[in-house]
């Protein structure tokens, strides 16, 4: 940001012209998102929500935000509740790391702080695969690095963290500080960006940069005084990113795909329509067309007090955004798709291996969520029973399911008359392809079974009777049969088939008839041979609630004829 105007030296002259006239093509980049973007000093609930407006809009999804973690604010809680917010409003962190500020300067980091770094950020769940992370800020100005420009400190620092970075987890994005280009070349206060380029790149030399090092951060800055034309182009441009992949060509480093962390216009020079006017231009004309740039997150939302003010996309005192925002939240948005981890469980474990036919079951399924996706309707998922016809099967409707959480879904299922053996496993799919899946299911559907009851009443020492109700409910005390109007004869009562239950678990069976109070007993179904008894009924419940207590003597006193269940 400290950008200073100076004049070209006849060398990037040369090469400034050169990068107009080639065009290189993109490093690789799995998918292609929005590219609307936007720097957050603070990332606030309010200004992440605002954030969200801006760049993802009513049409767009998964743009970037960048955002400046501090060496000694490294608190997982605190980002991980960040990442989360920005996860639910389909937001992707670019992450510059920084040191602590002593006075006028930052502290220069260490080599052995790398270690440190790359803990910290193993331990944070973040929103898509690719982990952007930037190595600190314009280390060619001398109060970003501990107030002396020291390009081989730098050097092998950034080369160090990248090295941590790139083996503590493969999916770390890493680039090198933007510089700012505008520097003049005045040592120890500052350098010129090619002659940190070049010396960064011969003290680690081009291959090792080309392996540990994926993308360009960009200061692309319209200079001079961070108000110039939109339509320049070049060093100190709104393009400055292909005089910059045009410098590191000419060293030998592959082409990198872009990240515009920073740029943007003087709100004190000039008006805030033209500021507006400009975005448009360089997100229609120039960003959005150009397939090398990634992002764009121009500096800075909201910035409440010097020395950036001026550049704040909201109005001084919160009271409003200027028309940049407007404008830039009124342009088409691409929905982006990026790329997640899906990881997660789903528990298949104590399903029943033998169902019967001509039935219904509600099983309950538990799902973990342990990737970085939201699980939800709206942002494509859904399940779905693979090996089994949709007509026989229904899943219940699941909401969301976040992170790190676990929540039961609802899967009902029909068999009808074949006797079979199915395998099937339920799948999450995202968008019609598949996330996670469970293990198979493998069960057998088999005959109806038979079931005996032996019951009777007291007092009466007769063991005929009839108009008895049997109720069974599985394990959720869901009611899965009933059938009334059986008669006991000699105590024992019998239910020729019985549907709805899963061989092998056990049901609770209740015996119900009028007066009397309910009895209960527990069953295993198997194949054949399911037999249970219940306790002698007692005729105690002439108020029909399914327990004794005063409301029986009342109903008694008001039907003294109940008193004839008591008759030997």
């Amino acid at each position: 940001m400290k950008s200073l105007l100076i004049r070209n030296t006849a060398f990037a002259v040369i090469l400034t012209f050169f990068t107009i006239c080639v065009v290189y093509p993109v490093g690789a980049v799995e998918v292609i998102n929005n590219k609307f973007g936007i720097h957050l000093a603070q990332p606030s609930e309010t200004d992440i929500e605002r954030a969200r407006e801006l760049v993802n809009g009513d049409t767009g999804s998964w743009g970037y935000v960048t955002l400046v973690v501090h060496a000694d604010d490294k608190d997982v809680t605190k980002w991980q509740d960040i990442f989360d917010k920005l996860r639910a409003r389909r937001l992707i962190p670019i992450i510059r790391l920084a040191t602590t500020p002593i006075g006028e300067n930052w502290e220069r980091a260490k080599n052995e702080d790398a270690k440190n770094w790359a803990n910290f950020l193993n331990k944070l769940n973040w929103v898509v695969k690719k982990r952007y992370i930037i190595l600190f800020n314009e280390p060619n100005h001398a109060t970003e690095w501990g107030g002396e420009v020291d390009v081989d400190s730098y050097a092998d620092v950034a080369f160090e963290f990248a090295k941590v970075l790139k083996t503590s987890n493969e999916d770390n994005f890493v680039m090198m500080a933007g510089l700012d280009v505008s520097a003049p070349e005045s040592k120890p206060n500052y350098m010129d960006a090619v002659n940190f380029f070049e010396l960064t790149i011969a003290r680690i030399g081009a291959d090792n940069f080309n392996k540990y090092f994926d993308g360009l951060s960009s200061h692309s800055y319209p200079n001079p005084g961070f108000s110039g034309s939109a339509f320049g182009s070049g060093r100190g441009s709104i393009k400055t990113y292909e005089w910059e992949l045009g410098v590191l060509g000419s060293l030998g480093i592959k082409d990198l795909p872009v990240f515009i962390t920073e740029t943007g216009w003087n709100g004190d020079v000039l008006s805030r329509s033209q500021i507006a006017e400009n975005f448009r231009y360089a997100y229609e004309q120039v960003w959005l067309l150009d397939s090398r740039v990634v992002a764009v997150t121009p500096f800075v939302l909201n910035y409440q007090g010097e020395p950036f003010l001026k550049f704040s996309w909201v109005k001084f005192g919160e009271e409003g955004v200027y028309p940049e925002f407007d404008v830039v939240s009124s342009l088409e948005k691409k929905f982006g798709r990026p790329e997640v981890i899906e990881k997660g469980g789903i528990f298949f474990d104590e399903l029943p291996t033998e169902i019967v036919e001509k039935s219904t079951y509600h099983l309950r399924i538990p799902v973990k969520n342990d990737g970085q996706a939201i699980w939800s309707k709206e942002n494509g998922y859904g399940f779905l029973l693979d090996g089994l016809e949709p007509s026989k099967y229904l899943i219940g409707s699941f909401n969301t399911i976040r992170p790190d959480e676990t929540k039961t879904i609802d899967l009902y299922i029909n068999t009808d008359e074949q006797l079979e053996n199915n395998t099937v496993k339920l799948v999450l799919y995202r968008d019609e392809e598949p996330a996670i899946e469970s293990i198979i299911w493998s069960y057998k559907i088999v005959p109806l079974p038979s079931l005996l009851f032996n019951v009777s009443l007291f007092p009466k020492f007769g063991k005929d009777a009839d108009e008895f109700e049997l109720q069974i409910f599985n394990q959720l005390e869901e009611l899965v049969f009933s059938r009334d109007k059986l008669s006991v004869l000699g105590g024992v009562g019998s239910i020729e088939k019985v549907d709805n239950i899963a061989l092998g678990r056990k049901y609770r069976v209740v015996l119900l008839k009028k007066y009397y109070l309910p009895r209960q007993a527990f069953v295993v179904f198997e194949k054949e041979g399911n037999e249970v008894s219940f306790e002698r009924m007692l005729p105690l419940d002439f108020d029909s609630d399914g327990a004794f207590g005063w409301g029986d003597v009342g109903a008694m006193f008001k039907d003294l004829k109940l008193l004839e269940l008591w008759w030997f």
